[in-house]
This record gives structure tokens, C-alpha cells and sequence, in this order.
């Protein structure tokens, strides 16, 4: 199932459609979705598989390197070079990747949407680290941002695995369009987390790692679209559902639990306080669910703070992952490390200590 990860749940495939949303379709739809889902969950089950093979080598190539290798904020800050390399390739809707070569950096557009939207999304997030954050690519140090399309045929997932993200059309029927910006800002998101240290793809530090992917999906939206915190939809995955579904998109910040509400997708289950944190094993501890709890502090901290998501709260999220040095980090451990980044770069008491102390407490976690 996705999330796909090896023995050890450090090199996770982390994908944008979580498996409790396809174990609920293979129920629910009818003959055809439900080959669908349970066809997906198969392939994944797959990918597992093979990517568990490759991490057992004795040698990890560059293409697979451990979460645990990552680069310094200290060595990103030493590398301030604008380094933009972009390689898309075509899946051919076969599995294989990364597939062939169909546009490089500096070309011209394809006609592809496909093609074309990853090549100009993976330039957006880029510009979003670069500029906001001081970080060339994703490792810290201009590494080439590789993407594939057309990945499978009517693959309905999204998904960064450990070195390049992949994108597959959709189904046509539930989902549609993978390559929405949202989605490549928060899948390349989780390469930026691996390359900082990482944070465990399992309970709530994975639902932080998913959280993180969330938020910076969002924020390169807004800052591509010049929005502000109040203009924003603070939706992930927008467009992705197709038409006829009863919903928005995937998930919601502003109001998790709200983005669908389905007779085959069911009930958007993300909770927004930790009264209703979901304890479960399904999804690696409900790493897609729980997050909905620290998604909502970042909308509610943003809203409190007015203006730019990405700079005053971005940055101190964005400080906060370099600092937590905690691959196992729970909710109040990432809490208390965004106040001291809050204080660090804002000061102590600051409006912004204020108002992000406030957040978290109205999600439950008093720090």
C-alpha cells in the first residue's frame, strides 16, 4: 500500500493519495473504480517490493541515497548559486522510470500539459526555496530535479521516491491532472525533508513529514499567484478530484475534514484538534489523517499574522525543520522547535511567538 517504504520506514515513496482513500474506493465503487483501487494498491504493494530490493544492495547509488544522508543548513547556506536543473521525462505509461527524455532545462514548451506543468512547476518550487529560503534545489546544493509523466497507465497517484518525483494521469473517473501545483510542491517538498535530516514515515512524525509536504505545497501556490494569507484556498490537490465527485480536493488546512465528502471517496477523516487525533496502524500510524492537526496550525498561525504565508510563517517552519535534528520528532516536539525558531528570527516575545503560541494551543498542544 502506499505509503511505500522499505524494511525501516526511512525511505519512504511517499504519495499524494493515501491508501486509506483507495481501500475505501475498492469498497465502495463499482466494478470498474474498484478494480481501479485494488489495482493500485497492488502496483504498490510492487513498487514496495522492489524498492525494498534496491535498499538492501551492498552499495546505495546516488539515485537511491538513505534519508539519513542529507546536506547541512550551514552547507546550503554556502551554496547561494541559483542552479535550476529540470529533466522531464515521458513514463510512456509503462512502469519503468525514469523513462524517455522529452524536455530539459532551458527548452522550449512541449504541447504536453503533463510535460509542460511539471517543467514549469518544479521552477516554481524551486524559485520558492531559492528566494524565500536561501536553498539551491532540494538537497541544499543544485541538485537536478528529475521528473517523470504519464507514469503506468491510468495511474491515479503522485509520488516522490527518495530521488525524483512521478506523476501519473489519473483514472478519469476519480482523479484527473496529477501534475497540479499544489502536488509537485509537496511531493519535491518531501525530498527537502529527506535532505534535512528526514523525519520518520510513521506516526505522528511521519504525519509532521506529511504536514511539512502540505505546507510548502500550498505556499507555492500563493507565492506564484501573489496571494495572501486571507485570499488563499489553502486546499492540496485542487482539480484533482474529477468532475461528479463530491469534494474539492485531498485535503484541506483551513478546514480539515471538509475536502470530500463522497459515496465512494467517503468522509474527509483529517482531524484539526487533537481531541480527535485518529489512532490507527493503517497509513504508517495515519500519517495522511493525523496531519490535518499541525496543517491547521500553520493555516491558523498565517491568518493570525496576515500578509505572505511564505515569509514570517514559512521561514519559521522552514528554520524549525533544520533545527529539529529528530527524525522521530512528535507534535509538541515540532511545536516547541517552531517557538524557538519564532523567537530566534522574530524575537522573544514577539508578536509572532504570541500569535503561533495561540495556533498551536487552539489545535490542542500547549507549548
Amino acid at each position: 500500500m502506499c505509503n511505500l517504504h522499505n524494511n525501516s520506514s526511512r525511505n519512504p515513496i511517499n504519495c499524494i493519495i493515501p491508501p486509506h482513500m483507495l481501500e475505501v474506493i475498492s469498497m465502495r465503487g463499482d466494478k470498474k473504480i474498484a478494480g481501479m483501487a485494488r489495482a493500485m494498491l497492488s502496483q504498490n504493494a510492487k513498487v514496495r517490493e522492489e524498492r525494498a530490493e534496491m535498499a538492501s544492495g551492498a552499495v546505495l547509488s546516488e539515485k537511491t541515497r538513505d534519508i539519513t544522508s542529507f546536506i547541512t543548513p550551514a552547507l546550503a547556506a554556502a551554496a547561494p548559486t541559483r542552479n535550476l536543473n529540470r529533466e522531464i521525462y515521458d513514463g510512456g505509461n509503462k512502469a519503468s522510470l525514469p523513462g524517455k527524455l522529452a524536455r530539459k532545462e532551458g527548452d522550449g514548451p512541449t504541447g504536453d500539459q503533463f510535460t509542460d506543468e511539471a517543467y514549469d512547476g518544479a521552477g516554481d518550487v524551486y524559485d520558492l526555496y531559492f528566494d524565500c529560503f536561501d536553498r539551491d534545489s532540494l538537497d541544499g546544493a543544485g541538485n537536478k530535479l528529475v521528473q517523470t509523466v504519464h507514469h503506468r497507465r491510468n495511474y491515479a497517484n503522485a509520488f516522490w521516491d527518495g530521488s525524483q518525483m512521478v506523476y501519473g494521469d489519473g483514472d478519469g473517473e476519480i482523479f484527473q491532472k496529477f501534475t497540479e501545483l499544489s502536488v509537485i510542491g509537496h511531493e519535491m517538498s518531501h525530498g527537502v525533508v529527506q535532505f534535512s535530516g528526514g523525519l520518520v514515515y510513521q506516526g505522528q512524525s511521519g504525519a509532521l513529514n506529511e504536514s511539512y509536504a502540505d505546507v510548502f505545497g500550498v505556499l507555492t501556490v500563493q507565492k506564484k499567484l501573489g496571494q495572501a494569507a486571507h485570499e488563499a484556498d489553502w486546499l492540496v490537490g485542487r482539480g484533482i478530484l474529477a468532475p461528479g465527485i463530491n469534494g474539492v480536493a485531498l485535503r484541506s488546512m483551513k478546514a480539515p475534514g471538509t475536502a470530500y465528502a463522497d459515496t465512494v471517496l467517503g468522509q474527509d477523516p483529517q482531524p484539526y484538534h487533537m481531541d480527535l487525533y485518529v489512532d490507527t496502524t493503517a497509513d504508517n500510524g495515519g500519517v495522511h489523517i493525523n496531519s490535518g492537526i499541525p496543517n491547521h496550525a500553520f493555516h491558523l498561525f498565517a491568518q493570525y499574522l496576515g500578509g505572505s504565508a511564505w515569509e514570517a510563517p514559512g521561514k519559521i517552519w522552514y528554520d524549525a525543520l533544520q533545527r529539529i535534528n529528530n527524525p522521530h520528532a512528535t507534535f509538541i516536539q515540532w511545536a516547541i522547535k517552531t517557538i524557538e525558531s519564532a523567537t530566534t528570527l522574530c524575537g522573544t516575545g514577539s508578536v509572532e511567538v504570541q500569535m503561533l503560541r495561540r495556533a498551536w494551543k487552539l489545535v490542542g498542544i500547549s507549548v
